[in-house]
C-alpha cells in the first residue's frame, strides 16, 4: 500500500473538531479500518478509496498536507465524517525540514495581524507569562498528565488531538519549546498506535518527561531557556571550507527520508548538509546522491567519502546546519582521510570526554543541539566480546536502523566476525542499551592494504573488504553495565508510560525501593516509593467513599523517577567509560 503523506500538526489537530462527540469515540476504530483502505498517489494528490462510492483525497504541497481544506471526502457527511478524520488521524505528522526554503505553515484560524505576545521580563529577571501563555501551559500539562495516566495502551486519537491543540496554542503564544515537545509526544503515540516498527518506548518516555519538565518550569518560575525558538534561523556565513566525514541515511517514522552528510569546518566545528523530504528508505539511498548546494558536481555521499568543498555565501543555522539559498556557490576541494589532519583530531579526544559531551548534548533542548554533538569518534579492535575501544570499555556494535533496505545489520554481522580487526568508528550512544553504541561509519585497512571507509547504512560490504589473514585477538575490558536496581527503575518508568497508572498500580514492585536503598541509591528509592504510592493511592474519605485519583501527584512522582533514572544513568555511564585508573572503585 502506498503510504499516506505527512500532515501538519494543525491539520491533524483539527481532524476531530468537526465530528460530533458520538463519532469522536469511534475515531480509533475507524483509523484501524483506514489502515486497510487502498491508497494511490500522483505528484501532488493522494487518493484513499474507502469503498466503491467513497474516496478521501489529500492534496499536498511539497509532499505535505498543509491545510484542512486539502483533505476532502466524497461522502455526503463531509467534512464532518469519520472517513476524513480516520485518514488524517492515521497519517504521520509532518516535520520541519532544514533549510531557509522551509516556510512556516500558518493555521487558518490564526490571526496574522495579531503579534505573538512575548513573555514579560520583570525586574527580578524571571519571566512573567501572559494569560494566553499560562492557559497554553496549563492545557499542555493537563494533556501530558492524561496521556501518562492512560498510558500508550489507553491513549487514542482524542489524546493526540488534545496534545496537538495544546501545541498549536503554545506555538501561537510563543512557547515554542513546549509546542515542539507536545508534537513529538503526539508523533510517538501515533507510531505506537499504528504499530510502526520504528516506535521505541524509551523515546516516548523521554519526550513525555521533556514536555512535563518544560510545562512545570513555565508554570513556576519561567526561565528564558524554556521558551525556545520558532525555528532555526539561518544566516549568511561568508565562506566555509568543509572536509567530509560520512553520510547517514535518515528514515523517520513520520514519513520522511533522506541523507545527512557531516563535515568538519575550518573552525573545528562540525557542520551538516541534508536532503530530507517525505519518502521511504528508497528515497534515503537516492538522497545520498543529491548535489551539494551551490552548483558543485559533488554529491552528499562523495563529500562524506573523503571529499572536500568550499562554499561561498552559504546560510548556516546557529547549531551548524547548512542551508541552501540562491546566493550559495560551491566548488570541489581536497578532502582528508580520517587518519589525516584536521580530521584526526576528532579521534584523539578521550572516549570518556566524548561520552560526557554527548550526554550533555542529549540533555539540551532538541531544537538547540549542535549538529553532530552526539557523535563518538572511537578507535578500537573487533574482539569476541565486541568492539574494544582504545582507552575505554568493550561495547556491542548496534544497528541504528534495522530496516532490510538499509545494510546496517548485514554489515555489522560481517564486521563482528572479523576478530582482531583494528578500525576507526563513528557512532552514537544507545541510551536504552548502555552496553552498546550505534555504529554509523567505519574505516580500516583492507585485504590489499588499501584503506576502506564505509558508510554502514549505505555501502553493502562483503568478505572481500576484510583482511584475509587472521589477526591476534586482544583481551577486552568489560562492557559498560548499570546496577540491576537502576535498570529495574528505568524499566518501571517505561512500563508506566506503556500501561498507564492502573497498570503501574497493578504490577508495582514494592521491593524496588528497598533494593535501591540497599545498593546506596537512596534518592532513587524515594522516587520509586513515591511512584508506587501515587499509582495505587485510592484512599477512602471519612464516609468510606473512594477518593478520586490524583493524576497530578502521579505525574509528579513519575517525572521525578524519570529524571533521577536519566541522571543516574548518565553519571554511571560516564564513569564506566573512564580509563580504569580514573574509575571510582565504589
Amino acid at each position: 500500500m502506498t503510504s499516506l503523506p505527512p500532515v501538519t500538526a494543525e491539520v491533524a489537530a483539527a481532524a476531530l473538531e468537526s465530528l460530533p462527540t458520538r463519532l469522536r469515540k469511534r475515531a480509533d476504530s475507524a483509523a484501524a479500518k483506514a489502515a486497510n483502505w487502498p491508497v494511490t498517489a500522483t505528484d501532488a494528490t493522494v487518493v484513499v478509496r474507502v469503498d466503491d462510492a467513497t474516496t478521501v483525497t489529500l492534496t499536498t504541497t511539497a509532499g505535505v498536507v498543509t491545510s484542512a481544506e486539502d483533505a476532502v471526502c466524497s461522502c455526503l457527511l463531509a467534512p464532518a465524517c469519520l472517513h476524513r478524520a480516520a485518514v488524517l488521524t492515521l497519517a504521520p505528522l509532518a516535520e520541519e525540514t532544514d533549510g531557509p526554503e522551509t516556510t512556516a505553515v500558518v493555521p487558518s484560524d490564526a490571526d496574522d495581524s495579531t503579534p505573538v505576545p512575548p513573555p514579560v521580563p520583570p525586574e527580578t529577571g524571571a519571566l512573567r507569562l501572559t494569560l494566553p501563555q499560562s492557559a497554553a501551559v496549563h492545557a499542555l500539562r493537563a494533556a501530558a498528565t492524561a496521556v501518562l495516566a492512560a498510558g500508550v495502551s489507553g491513549s487514542g486519537a482524542v489524546h493526540r488531538a488534545t496534545l496537538l491543540h495544546g501545541a498549536h496554542s503554545a506555538r501561537v503564544a510563543g512557547l515554542h519549546r513546549a509546542a515542539a515537545a507536545a508534537v513529538r509526544v503526539a508523533r510517538r503515540l501515533s507510531e505506537a498506535g499504528t504499530g510502526d516498527p520504528a516506535f521505541r518506548l524509551p523515546e516516548l518516555a523521554s519526550e513525555l518527561a521533556e514536555l512535563l519538565t518544560v510545562a512545570d518550569g513555565l508554570g513556576r518560575a519561567p526561565d528564558p531557556d524554556l521558551i525556545g525558538t520558532a525555528r532555526r534561523a539561518y544566516v549568511a556565513n561568508g565562506s566555509l571550507r568543509l572536509r567530509g566525514l560520512f553520510t547517514e541515511p535518515v528514515v523517520t517514522a513520520s514519513g520522511y527520508a533522506g541523507a545527512v552528510t557531516y563535515a568538519l569546518a575550518q573552525d573545528g566545528r562540525l557542520r551538516s548538509l541534508s536532503d530530507v523530504a517525505p519518502g521511504d528508505a528508497d528515497r534515503a539511498r537516492q538522497a545520498a546522491g543529491s548535489a551539494v548546494p551551490g552548483g558543485s558536481a559533488l554529491t552528499l555521499r562523495e563529500l562524506g567519502d573523503h571529499g572536500g568543498a568550499i562554499l561561498t555565501d552559504p546560510t548556516v543555522s546557529p547549531d551548524g546546519r547548512i542551508g541552501g539559498g540562491g546566493a550559495v556557490r560551491s566548488v570541489q576541494a581536497s578532502g582528508a582521510r580520517w587518519h589525516e589532519e584536521p580530521l584526526d583530531t576528532l579521534w584523539r579526544r578521550s572516549p570518556a570526554d566524548q561520552v560526557a559531551a554527548a550526554l550533555r548534548w542529549s540533555a539540551e533542548p532538541a531544537e538547540e543541539r549542535d549538529a553532530g554533538g552526539d557523535l563518538l569518534f572511537l578507535t578500537g579492535t573487533i574482539t569476541g566480546g565486541g568492539f574494544a575501544v582504545d582507552g575505554g570499555p568493550t561495547v556491542r556494535l548496534l544497528a541504528p536502523d534495522e530496516r532490510p533496505e538499509l545494510p546496517y545489520v548485514e554489515n555489522l554481522r560481517l564486521l563482528a566476525g572479523a576478530h582482531g580487526l583494528s578500525m576507526r568508528l563513528v557512532a552514537r550512544l544507545a541510551a536504552d542499551r548502555p552496553s552498546g553504541v550505534r555504529a554509523l561509519a567505519a574505516a580500516w585497512q583492507g585485504a590489499d592494504g588499501d584503506p576502506i571507509r564505509a558508510d554502514l547504512g549505505l555501502r553493502r560490504l562483503n568478505r572481500t573488504h576484510l583482511p584475509r589473514a587472521g589477526r591476534a585477538v586482544i583481551p577486552s575490558t568489560p562492557a559498560p553495565t548499570l546496577p540491576t536496581e537502576l535498570d529495574l527503575l528505568r524499566r518501571a518508568v517505561d512500563r508506566a508510560v506503556a500501561g498507564g497508572r492502573a497498570v503501574t498500580a497493578a504490577v508495582a514492585d514494592g521491593e524496588l525501593p528497598r533494593r535501591l536503598a540497599t545498593v546506596g541509591l537512596t534518592t532513587g528509592a524515594a522516587c520509586a516509593r513515591a511512584l508506587v504510592d501515587t499509582a495505587s493511592d485510592r484512599r477512602h474519605d471519612a464516609l468510606g467513599r473512594l477518593r478520586p485519583a490524583d493524576p497530578e501527584a502521579y505525574a509528579r512522582a513519575w517525572l521525578a523517577s524519570s529524571t533521577y533514572a536519566s541522571a543516574a544513568t548518565a553519571s554511571l555511564l560516564t564513569a564506566a567509560w573512564a580509563p580504569e585508573g580514573d574509575r571510582d572503585p565504589a
